[in-house]
Order: structure tokens, then sequence, then C-alpha cells
């Protein structure tokens, strides 16, 4: 016979962007404790809404497993006396354990004989398991936020109002936050009503007739079916920002759209500024026409049924038509602004109290950006719009508009660059600058944009490091790791630019050292970066399904263009596959292995003692000048490296590198050390792993 448990936990509203991964964590956290406990389980069903967080656990067994342990005691020249009776060590080990001393005996264990007793354990009844030991898992919960609200200082995300406890019909009494869980859930705030469950498989429709649907993916489909019927009753584009679809999925328990208007001359604001404003602002889906331009009306989610829906409607248009006449009210004011007049109030706008205000971040970001800009082939138009874009990058920081919303951060710059006649390449690389502001985002189309956003990044980055911002754990308050997330993008994704990681983080350094007071030396804070970046890069390639051997191998010497690391790891990918690469590893990896052992000296070829010397160093010459030809071809590389192979096995049969003689020995790691080199400049061949043994 199998049972159903299910657990329940009532609370106050839980803030919408935690709902989700709490369920998930509770639902993890169940599942392992009935493995924990012995207790086998079926299908672990999750359920939340704002108001409380649900496991039902189907086919629960009866009891737990019975085990058997055998346990291992003191030695047995401890174990026993010398009339041969077990002594006071020995009882000890059987008290502690729970076992008779007539169980003791004697096993031999490498040589060494221990006393063992076998450990029998009858499993309890599942009721029993989860009444004395399940509010553990209530315990161990970990929340962003937590709130304390009554004697037993309980922490908790949300206040705990109600707990339910069943094993199919039979309430478990289990007690936490100076509650005792019951049988009675509780419906809709409004439309529903307390209720006594019956049994625990009834929980999903039960609250179904009580106005709350429980599971979370129901709720989500409801809302986007809602809105595709909407879009068809009325001929609209209702387009759904899968963030908002989950956020209002979260802050509601029975979903029903509701749609409003709002008075056109509102039309004349920017699209993205309406658009903002009833997302940011309202929890609002925004409404187009077929051609993508703005219609005079929003749609909202309301947690309730249909009855009343006009009155709803008037309630949030009369608040929305407020936040418009906000928004139309700073846009008119920002308008009359000049851009210079914006830039010299960057300097009462602190940025960070280590680091100055806006105006000293603009200058760090306009150094950076021409010193970026040096390294592509612009025009002399290009550099002089690189120029103008640089300085004025963050006059909009100035504005109300961004304020107000400060996502609108480089849209608006663009949006009052054009109305005060700056170049169209100027005013657009101003929005490419904040491109792209997640996975899935559009890229700058501009090389000015792309410089531009590099500057900045890499600005925020080597200035918060060197000031100790730096990432801690799960904690990135700053957004270190979305911005160094984009410049991996980027840097990508443009496999024309050739832009290295290494100098970019170089000329960041640099820069921010010559204005900011650093925590730390340049040297330090440019190895920081570049291990937090190391970081960034391995977790990127592990989304692509890069070997993590390969991954190591490429990043463990100096990082270049990431366009060629990438290269890299392919051409490394297709090689595993041959059988005649792992003799190359093999090579490469003799050569770095001696070659840690030599000394600045340089090779002098007069002191060769035998051919194979002079035939390696001949080779070295002729693989350098063809790695160097290949520039950005890795495969041609990888090859030009590979054509030393033969001779590197052909010296290591012939030539004994560690002889006696002190300059010989040293010449000969000397040339090693230039092979290695030259290899550990495409990759760390001695990381790759072999025999099926990858990770």
């Amino acid at each position: 016979m199998k049972h159903s448990f299910l657990f329940e936990i009532g609370c106050e509203e839980i803030p919408a962007r935690f709902v989700r991964n709490a369920a998930e964590q509770f639902s993890e956290k169940v599942e392992k404790w009935f493995s924990e406990q012995r207790i086998s389980i079926g299908a672990v069903q999750t359920f939340a809404t704002p108001r409380r967080l649900a496991v039902l656990v189907n086919e629960v067994a009866v009891k737990q497993s019975d085990r058997t342990e055998l346990l291992r005691g003191p030695a047995a020249k401890i174990a026993k006396t010398e009339d041969g009776s077990w002594s006071k060590a020995a009882m000890g080990f059987a008290r502690k354990n729970g076992v008779e001393l007539s169980s003791l005996e004697l096993k031999e264990d490498k040589g060494t004989e221990y006393v063992y007793a076998v450990k029998q354990e009858v499993g309890l009844h599942t009721e029993e398991v989860i009444a004395n030991s399940f509010v553990s898992i209530l315990e161990s919960l970990t929340f962003p936020k937590t709130m304390r609200w009554e004697a037993t200082r309980t922490k908790f995300i949300r206040p705990i109002r109600w707990l339910v406890s069943l094993l199919d019909n039979a309430v478990i009494p289990v007690s936490f936050a100076g509650i005792t869980a019951d049988r009675m859930t509780r419906g809709h705030r409004f439309l529903g009503k307390d209720i006594p469950l019956a049994e625990a498989g009834q929980y999903p429709a039960a609250l179904r007739d009580q106005y709350v649907e429980v599971d979370m993916d129901a709720r989500f489909a409801s809302i986007r079916d809602q809105l595709i019927e909407l879009q068809k009753e009325n001929n609209w584009e209702i387009p759904i920002d899968e963030d908002l679809l989950e956020e209002v999925t979260q802050l509601v328990e029975y979903p029903t759209v509701v749609s409003g208007e709002f008075a056109t001359e509102y039309l004349s604001l920017p699209k993205e500024v309406l658009i903002t404003t009833m997302r940011e602002h309202q929890r609002y889906f925004s409404v187009q026409d077929a051609t993508g331009a703005l219609l005079p009306y929003f749609v909202t989610i309301r947690n309730g049924d249909k009855h009343g829906l006009s009155y709803v409607s008037r309630g949030n248009e009369k608040v929305l038509r407020a936040r418009l006449a906000d928004a139309q009210f700073f846009f008119t004011e920002d308008k009359k602004l000049t851009i210079e007049t914006a830039q010299r109030k960057l300097k009462n706008i602190v940025y960070q109290e280590a680091l100055g205000s806006m105006a000293a971040r603009v200058e760090r970001g306009e150094k950076l950006a021409l010193a970026f800009g040096k390294f592509l082939d612009l025009s002399e138009q290009e550099r002089v719009q690189l120029s103008r874009a640089a300085s004025i990058a963050k006059f909009d920081q100035a504005t109300q508009i961004v304020s107000e919303f400060p996502e609108l951060e480089g849209y608006m710059g663009r949006e009052y660059a054009f109305l005060q006649g700056e170049e169209p390449a100027v005013a657009e690389a101003l929005y490419e600058q904040v491109l792209p502001r997640h996975a899935e985002d559009q890229l700058p189309t501009s090389k000015i944009g792309v410089v531009l956003g590099l500057a900045d990044r890499f600005d925020t980055l080597a200035s918060g490091f060197g000031i100790g911002l730096a990432v801690s754990g799960s904690q990135d308050p700053y957004g270190f790791r979305k911005k160094a997330a984009a410049i991996i993008q980027l840097l990508v994704h443009y496999t024309n630019f050739p832009l290295s990681l290494t100098e970019l983080i170089k000329h960041s350094v640099e820069t921010v050292a010559e204005t900011v007071t650093l925590k730390l030396s340049t040297e330090q804070l440019y190895e920081e970066l570049m291990q937090f970046f190391r970081i960034r890069l391995k977790s990127y390639l592990l989304d692509l399904h890069v070997r993590y051997d390969v991954i190591e191998a490429v990043l463990k010497g100096e990082i270049g263009e990431l366009y060629s690391l990438i290269q890299k790891t392919e051409v490394l990918g297709k090689l595993i596959e041959q059988n005649s690469f792992k003799l190359d590893v093999e090579g490469f990896t003799r050569v770095a292995n001696l070659a840690e052992k030599a000394d600045d000296r340089q090779v002098n070829a007069t002191l060769f003692e035998s051919e194979y010397e002079q035939r390696l160093f001949d080779t070295l010459k002729h693989a350098k000048e063809r790695y160097i030809l290949a520039d950005r071809d890795e495969t041609s590389k990888y090859h030009a490296l590979a054509s030393m192979v033969p001779v590197i096995h052909s010296f290591f049969d012939h030539v004994m590198v560690m002889v006696e003689e002190e300059k010989i020995r040293a010449n000969r790691l000397a040339l090693l050390r230039d092979i290695n080199s030259l290899v550990q400049s495409f990759a760390a061949f001695e990381q790759i792993v072999f025999s099926g043994k990858e990770s």
C-alpha cells in the first residue's frame, strides 16, 4: 500500500520574484529528506501561489526500509582483557550502538583484528518519521530576505499563518513557528473560504473550487492563453514579455486578464517610455498594431474572476493616467535641458563614493573608449564620432526620465541626442552602449556602439574591483557577472574585431589607476580581473558543451581574442577524436615538464652536442614562422605546433637533457622552454585527459 502526503505552508504574500525559487527549493529538500529517511516515494508535485508553498508527494511507502549496518569497534587488543572477556572499551562500543555483547565478533582487516557488530534497524512507520523530523525541512529553507514575527523568533520569508499536513486522510501534527499543522487550508482571500481537506490528493481540485490555482505552470499558461484570446478578439498584438508574465503569474492566485485604455495624446511619448511606465510601475502588458506601433490600450491581470471587470478597468486607467502624466512632464522638462547643461549636472551626481561623480566616470570611459578604438580600423569620421559619443555617453543620467526609470539609460540618451541634432551615428551609439542587457538581447551594430559598451563595462569592473567591491559567492550586488557576460558576448560575436581580452583589461587597470585610489596594486587588480574572467569564460564554454579538460587547456595560458579562444576549443574538440593527437600531447607534455626547470638564459646553438638538438632548434624556428603567419587561423596554428612533434620525440629518444655539465643542461632546458612558450600560447596540452576520463 502507498500513501499520498501533502504539506502546505500558508503565509502572507511572498514577493513575486521569490515564489518559484522558494517552491522549487522546498520540493527539492522534501525529495532529499524522504531519501535520507529511507522512505521510497514516487513523483513530487510542487505548488505555489503568493500565499502558499506546497508539495504533494505521491506513492509514499508505508514505512522506512529496514537497515543492516556492520559497525567496526576498537582493535582486539583493546577490546579483550587478559582473561579473554570483553573489556570496558568493547562494552562501551556495544552500549553506544545498542547491540548485545553476545553479538560482538572479531574480524581481521589489513592484518589487524577489530571487534565488529551487526546492527539491525527496523524501519519506523512513515507517519511517525514525519511527525518526528519533517520540521527540519522547514527550518532549513533559506531565502534572500526573511522576517521574524512571533515569540519563537522563527525566520521565514513572510509570516506563516497556517500549516496543512496530511498523510492520505490523516493529519500528521507537525509544529513550526508556533503553529501546529491541521487539515484546514484557505481559499482565495476574497472569493474563497477556509476549507477542511478530506485527504491529500484532493488538494489542487479543492483549492480550484475556492478560486485558487495552485499549479504555477497552469497559472502561467492560463494568462498566456487569455492574452492570445484577447489579441484575436481585438485584432491586437500583445508582446508577451516572459519575465513580466512570470512576475504576474506569481502575483495572483486566480488570474483573469482585463484591458483598459489611455488618452491618445500620450502616444507622443517615446515608445519605450510608455512601455516601461506600464511594465515597471503597473505590471501592464502594452498593446501594438501589426506594424509594431503602440496603441492606446493596456492589459493587466486581475487576481479574481470576471465579475465587475469594467470597474477594475476604470480603476487601472485612473492609476495609469497619473503615471503617464508624470512621464509626459518629465519628458517635456528634459527636452529643455541641453546636453552641455546635463554634462555639468553630472559633476553633482555621485557614481560611487570612492569613485567620484558620474562626470569622473565619463572621463575614464572616454579615455578607455579612445584607447580601445585604436585597436580597430576606424575611419577618420568614425574616430571623430567615437570621441563625441564617448564625451557625452552618460548625459542622460542627469534627466528626470532616467532618474525615474534607470532601465531607460541609453535609450533616452539616443532620443534626446536626436532631438538636439547630434549625428545619427553618435545618437545611435549612445543606445548601443547598453546592449546587450541580457543573453537574448540585441547586439550593437556599429563599431562605436561596441567600443562604448566595452569601455563602460571595463571601467565598472576595473574600478569596482580596484576599490574592493569584488563578487563574493552567490552575491553580486553590482552586477559584475552580468557585465562580464556582456563583454564576453560582444568579444565572441564580433569576430572581425581584433580585440584581446588581456589587452583590454591591462588598459582598463592602467586608466583606472590614474584617477582612482586603489586598494590593490595594479598587478593584483589585473590578476583578480583575469581570474574573474577565467571563471566566467569557463561557465560560458561549459554552456557550449566544451569538454572540461579542453576548457582548462585553453584558459590556463594568456587569453587573447575570444574568437580565437572559441576556435581553439573547436580544433581541440575535433583532434581528441584522432589517434595521433595523443602522441602530440605526450610530446608537448614532456617538453612542459622539463621546461619548468629552465632559467632565463638564451639558447646558444654553439653548445649543441648532437644533430638532434640542432634539428629541434631549426624546427622550432620554422614552426614559429608558420605560427605567426597563420594569424587568426587556429587550425593552421596547431599544425605548425604539431610539425615539431616527431622531432621532439626523436630528441628525447637520443638526448639526455639533465646531464651533469651545467652549461649543456641549461642550454637544453632553455630550448625546451622556448618550445613550451610557443605551445602554451595555444593551449596547456598537459591538461588534456585521455582514456575516457574527461569531466
